[in-house]
C-alpha cells in the first residue's frame, strides 16, 4: 500500500495515529488490509503537503470533506497559500538580486570582502565581535563628543 500510494510505511502508520486515514481492518495473521480508496487519499495527502499545506492543513481540510457538504474552507486556504508564495517569490527575487549583486562586484569573503563598494549590508557588522554571553552585541559606547586618547 505505501509503495502504491509512494510513501514509506513509517508516513503510512504515522498518519493512521494522526487520523488522517482510517485505521484498516486486520488480517487473521495481523496484517493492515487498506481499501482501495486509501491510496488515493494518501496521494490527495502528499500533492496537498506539494502545495504546500501544512499536515495540519491537510487534517482539517479532509475533517471538513468528511462532513459531506460544500464549503469555501479550501478556497479560502488556497486564496491564503497563494499570498504565502507570492510573499516567498517576492523574498526569493530579493535574495536572487543580493546574490547578483554579490557576484557581479566579485565579493570575495563573507567578513573581509576587498571588492570595492561591496554590496553586502551587514558586512560593516563583522568588525563588532558578539560578548561570551551570545546576546546582540551592545551598540558602542561612543557618543559625538567624546575624545578617549
Amino acid at each position: 500500500m505505501a509503495e502504491q500510494a509512494g510513501v514509506n510505511p513509517q508516513t503510512l502508520r504515522y498518519y493512521e495515529r494522526r487520523g488522517l486515514i482510517a485505521e484498516p481492518a486486520r488480517s487473521p495473521g495481523g496484517h493492515r488490509a487498506y481499501s482501495p480508496e486509501i491510496v488515493t487519499l494518501l496521494r490527495v495527502i502528499k500533492a496537498a503537503q506539494r502545495l504546500g499545506f501544512t499536515l495540519d492543513e491537510v487534517a482539517e481540510l479532509i475533517d471538513t470533506g468528511r462532513r459531506g457538504h460544500p464549503t469555501p474552507d479550501l478556497r479560502a486556504r488556497a486564496q491564503a497559500k497563494i499570498a504565502e508564495v507570492d510573499e516567498r517569490i517576492a523574498d526569493l527575487t530579493t535574495i536572487r538580486s543580493a546574490l547578483s549583486a554579490v557576484v557581479s562586484a566579485g565579493c570575495d569573503s563573507l567578513t573581509n570582502c576587498t571588492c570595492p563598494d561591496c554590496p553586502m549590508p551587514f558586512a560593516d557588522l563583522a568588525d563588532l565581535a558578539a560578548p561570551p554571553d551570545g546576546h546582540a552585541p551592545a551598540t558602542p559606547a561612543v557618543t559625538q563628543g567624546d575624545a578617549t586618547t
